[in-house]
């Protein structure tokens, strides 16, 4: 990756996951933050509104600029930063297309239920792996071929469906709120298909899932 597409990859506004923070969160943890985009995207939004975002961020040029956005940016490990982080600090934790990144999500997981406030929200997004276009390529022209960015980014460890990131959430003692589809796709083609499975594509429309969720009372 050049260093302009890092540039790129890092600075992602990501408008479309503003709406899925809660309007009350003052306090917000933005794993995997890049270079701040999303916390000035939060920032834009919210004019007037008293914010603390923190970030953690694994790339130490990312983070050199994620400071102009952030309160506090920690360089490192994201689950090795966030268990350095104070039991419930935080009113919204944000994950970003980052669980996809790890191969093993589920302590990240415990540390992001740790640092939430009693009712704070865990809001993440992640890349579909049956994006109609990947399934497409996969099952047509039997290509599975690793990129810079994207569904099959070559750092993407694991992959996840609408359902599998359900399961996921639920299995380390999160309830889903809210899980709705982003980034569709507009092919006619797409269409087709959808219509001649009667609907039994539909989650295929759509590049990434977000979702929000919030921790339950562990017995």
């Amino acid at each position: 990756m050049s260093p302009d597409q890092r540039t790129g990859y890092f600075g992602h506004p990501r408008r479309e996951m503003e709406p899925f923070v809660p309007a009350g969160a003052g306090s917000v943890l933005d794993v995997g933050c890049g270079a701040g985009a999303f916390a000035a995207t939060l920032r834009a939004a919210r004019p007037g509104r008293q914010l603390e975002i923190w970030g953690v961020e694994l790339m130490p040029e990312a983070a050199v600029l994620a400071r102009g956005n952030l309160d506090q940016v920690l360089v490192g490990d994201a689950v090795v930063r966030v268990a350095e982080l104070p039991e419930a600090r935080f009113d919204c934790v944000v994950l970003n297309d980052v669980l996809e990144h790890l191969a093993e999500p589920a302590p990240l997981l415990h540390q992001v239920r740790r640092v939430l406030r009693p009712g704070g929200s865990l809001v993440a997004s992640l890349p579909n792996v049956r994006y109609f276009f990947n399934v497409w390529d996969l099952a047509v022209h039997g290509r599975w071929d690793y990129v810079d960015e994207g569904i099959l980014d070559r750092t993407h460890l694991r992959f996840y469906t609408r359902s599998s990131l359900r399961r996921l959430l639920e299995s380390e003692g999160f309830a889903v709120e809210m899980m709705q589809g982003i980034n569709p796709t507009g092919s006619l083609k797409f269409g087709l298909v959808n219509l001649l499975t009667f609907g039994r594509c539909a989650d295929m429309r759509w590049l990434q899932f977000a979702c929000v969720a919030t921790p339950r009372t562990m017995p």
